[in-house]
């Protein structure tokens, strides 16, 4: 009997959107898999991981999650105790491990062009509270973010970026990410300014994955979704043989 086709989730990360996954989806679709961008909240590591963990016990069958960036961070949470999930699959993601920031491992690796990008953006809470947006400058937006996209392009992601808490920006897990369990495949963007290659490789070196490289930038999902997409459906071939 053939294995189930598993249902492939892409979630994004900051300053972005699922529509970011366009070519991935459109190709992953005439494949004939199953698949959902979904929508990242981006306003904390709990809670966005919750949403997602909730919406995924909505699905049946196997699961395949891909996080890009941030998005790593939260498909790493939201898979503990799933066992529909199978594989999880970084695009120049975040892989952090209990107690440790993004900040933190920023600290450690040198070459990041974020930090000077940010412009925060104060808000208030419904609860009255106050919090921190936090937006990369349109000026500072393709070369810290997405430096091999073509211009015009750049200009309207920059446009239409999606806030990022700051609340989010600064969380860690709290418990044992799902990189320490299930199979992983990585995506290294080589010519990235946001997270640093040797960040990305230590990460991904650590938690065993399966590490494909590509000249890309830290969108390596726009400026090079072919290479996203073969990694995609390795990781979902190889878990339907494993099945």
């Amino acid at each position: 009997m053939a294995a189930e086709s598993p249902t492939i989730v892409l979630v994004h990360g900051a300053w972005a959107d699922a529509t970011g996954f366009d070519a991935e989806i459109r190709a992953l679709q005439d494949r004939g898999y199953a698949t959902i961008g979904f929508g990242n909240p981006l306003r904390d590591l709990a809670g966005d991981a919750a949403y997602l963990a909730e919406f995924l016990r909505t699905l049946s069958g196997p699961i395949v999650l891909v996080g890009h960036s941030y998005g790593g961070n939260v498909i790493s949470t939201a898979a503990i105790g799933n066992e529909q999930v199978q594989a999880l699959v970084y695009l120049n993601g975040w892989m952090c491990d209990v107690g440790e920031s993004q900040q933190q491992l920023l600290e450690r690796f040198a070459g990041s062009l974020v930090g000077p990008s940010i412009r925060p953006v104060p808000f208030t809470n419904p609860d009255g509270s106050e919090g921190t947006d936090l937006y990369l400058a349109p000026e500072a937006f393709q070369e810290a973010f997405a430096a091999d996209v073509d211009p015009a392009k750049a200009a309207v992601m920059a446009a239409a970026q999606r806030p990022y808490a700051a609340a989010a920006f600064a969380a860690t897990p709290s418990a044992p990410p799902a990189w320490k369990t299930l199979p992983c495949w990585y995506l290294l963007g080589t010519e990235d300014k946001a997270i640093p290659p040797e960040l990305q490789r230590f990460m991904a070196e650590r938690a065993n994955a399966t590490i494909v490289e590509v000249a890309a930038s830290h969108v390596s999902f726009v400026s090079q979704p072919e290479a996203a997409t073969q990694l995609i459906l390795q990781a979902a071939e190889a878990r339907a043989v494993a099945g």
